[in-house]
């Protein structure tokens, strides 16, 4: 099948497991606007294939997902129309996500940040390389954790630890993600896509409509709980994302990263 997709996302794979690779590995996978879209159509497309059976999510080179590009971000504090776009399709990935019927595999094979975090943990089983890590620096940016984190942790987390890290975006390291419920195991580096791959073959085995009946009803108690918190998410954060406060951390922490 053939899939309408940008660069900075690939599908590869044949029988019944495909593996999704976000594809900016010079990047360290950060979203832009194309993958950003991608992100946010690359499910339906998949569920249009009839032939798949599992799919394995994982990101180019050393990270999973550094989070939103910061010159595409930038571009929000004076373009009103592409900030909302962009809080429209980030919706959409939630969504798009969450009603695809088949099982996702989350390989993490470094840093997940921000969105990346998200887009981790809204697969049905998360497995993270022992060298990677999990962080939403949301705040620290001066935004409300809108895209997932707030309205996600809470529900696979205890509350009081996910404010924490939530609160302050520091990192988690794997063990401790898997320790919070964020991660479902910790793996070697060189084990994790053979890991990931093996997995899948054998829920590719099972009886598909048993196995993607249990994903909908799971996904049904997702999509209920998330509804409220996520619609205030993305409205808060709409709100932060036109403050001087935000304005001034995000061009500093751009700043910064450019001088590296």
């Amino acid at each position: 099948m053939k899939y309408n997709l940008p660069q900075a996302i690939t599908v590869t794979g044949d029988g019944p497991v495909r593996t999704v690779t976000i594809n900016r590995p010079d990047e360290l996978n950060s979203i832009n606007a194309d993958l950003h879209w991608g992100l946010a159509n690359v499910w339906r497309q998949l569920a249009a294939d009839k032939t798949i059976r599992v799919v394995v999510l994982t990101g180019a080179g050393r990270a999973f997902s550094a989070g939103g590009d910061l010159n595409w971000i930038t571009t929000f504090l004076d373009d009103e129309s592409a900030r909302d776009e962009s809080i429209r399709e980030g919706a959409a990935i939630v969504e798009e996500m969450l009603r695809f019927p088949l099982p996702i595999i989350a390989a993490v094979n470094g840093p997940a940040v921000g969105l990346g975090v998200s887009v981790a943990l809204l697969c049905d089983i998360v497995l993270i390389s022992q060298t990677a890590y999990l962080a939403d620096p949301h705040v620290a940016v001066g935004l409300v954790a809108g895209d997932g984190g707030a309205a996600l942790w809470p529900l696979l987390t205890p509350i009081l630890r996910s404010r924490e890290y939530l609160y302050t975006g520091d990192r988690i390291d794997a063990a401790t993600a898997v320790e919070l419920g964020l991660a479902s195991r910790a793996v070697a580096p060189e084990e994790l896509l053979p890991q990931a791959h093996r997995l899948a073959e054998r829920l590719a085995a099972q009886p598909s409509e048993a196995l993607q009946g249990t994903k909908r009803v799971v996904n049904m108690y997702l999509s209920q709980v998330l509804g409220g918190p996520l619609q205030a998410g993305f409205a808060a954060e709409v709100a932060t994302m036109k403050t001087a406060e935000h304005r001034e951390r995000l061009l500093d922490f751009q700043k910064r990263a450019n001088r590296r």
